[in-house]
């Protein structure tokens, strides 16, 4: 594996003390939310929108919270929330406080028809590695790269770290690693030549895209750098286009940080700009019993303009 540069500082938010006073309160009082299809209700948002502007430090770390996730800047952020965790448990009041506060970015929602709004990512001794609920290196990709319109955000939220210290998320600025490329191989990312995944029991994230280009040519804080490294092994890919992609594997690979989530951080990726992973779990999963295993939960998050679904 190759050696990674721990995230900086300034790609972490931790509350100021009286923020997370009142946070905890606020999380006390938060009601079950409502949905509305796939997405978080309006009126849901309305109401905790309200609730969090009650908070006098709110607003700035929402404000510190947006300037991270922009282009402008790296692109994700790590809100620690582990105090509010210690105080809330991780259960139903600290979900909905974090889905709160994530609904200061974008819409939550939830693509996956079989899913609730988080979706458990656990570990599975018995899964293929290189999957989310694997042990292993699970490749740097973007998630739902074969959707026309894939959430904006992915949100990642710890409950319980790799018990032996290992399993850090990576990130990569995929924009950056593009811009390191030779033209001629920008040229063949274009073409749509590329395909991964199935696609059912999905809403609100369009259509099936396949074949799909890495790079469509939409601006940034439009357009996806379209990137699974699992699509490497896609039967179909001829040499040339399949060296394109490692090329741009091996650029992400040179640019990547890691950060090792804790109980109650939140990592906010946005997909316009970054690609994730993670590196593998620690040895002797098996020694572990099942219920202190790794275990995070997901949701997404969606953008204004792209469905209807407006975030103010």
């Amino acid at each position: 594996m190759p050696e990674i540069a721990s995230a900086g500082r300034d790609g972490f938010i931790d509350l100021p003390k009286e923020l997370e006073d009142d946070l905890i309160e606020i999380g006390s009082t938060l009601p079950a939310w409502s949905a509305e299809g796939a997405f978080l209700a309006g009126s849901t948002v309305e109401w905790c929108r309200a609730k969090l502007n009650s908070a006098p430090r709110f607003v700035e770390i929402r404000e510190r919270l947006l300037s991270l996730l922009s282009g402008a800047a790296g692109g994700y952020a790590v809100v620690r929330l582990r105090n509010i965790a210690q105080v809330l448990g991780v259960g139903d009041r600290f979900l909905r406080l974090t889905t709160a506060l994530l609904a200061e970015v974008a819409i939550p929602f939830q693509p996956f028809q079989r899913w609730p709004l988080w979706k458990e990512i656990g570990t599975n001794l018995d899964a293929n590695p290189g999957l989310s609920t694997g042990t292993g290196y699970n490749a740097f990709h973007m998630d739902l790269v074969n959707a026309t319109q894939p959430p904006d955000y992915t949100t990642l939220l710890c409950v319980r770290p790799d018990p032996l210290g290992a399993g850090a998320s990576i990130l990569s600025d995929a924009r950056a690693a593009v811009s390191r490329l030779t033209p001629s191989s920008r040229a063949l990312l274009a073409d749509k030549a590329y395909s991964y995944g199935s696609f059912f029991d999905l809403s609100d994230v369009g259509e099936e895209y396949k074949p799909f280009p890495v790079l469509d040519g939409e601006p940034a804080d439009l357009g996806f750098v379209r990137f699974t490294a699992k699509m490497l092994s896609q039967s179909g890919l001829d040499e040339a286009h399949a060296h394109a992609a490692r090329e741009l594997a091996d650029q992400m690979v040179a640019g990547q940080v890691s950060c090792t989530l804790q109980r109650g951080d939140v990592l906010v990726v946005n997909q316009h700009r970054v690609v994730h992973g993670r590196e593998p779990l620690g040895d002797g999963q098996r020694d572990i019993a099942p219920e202190d295993r790794r275990l995070l939960l997901q949701l997404f998050l969606r953008g204004a303009g792209t469905t209807g679904q407006l975030a103010s």
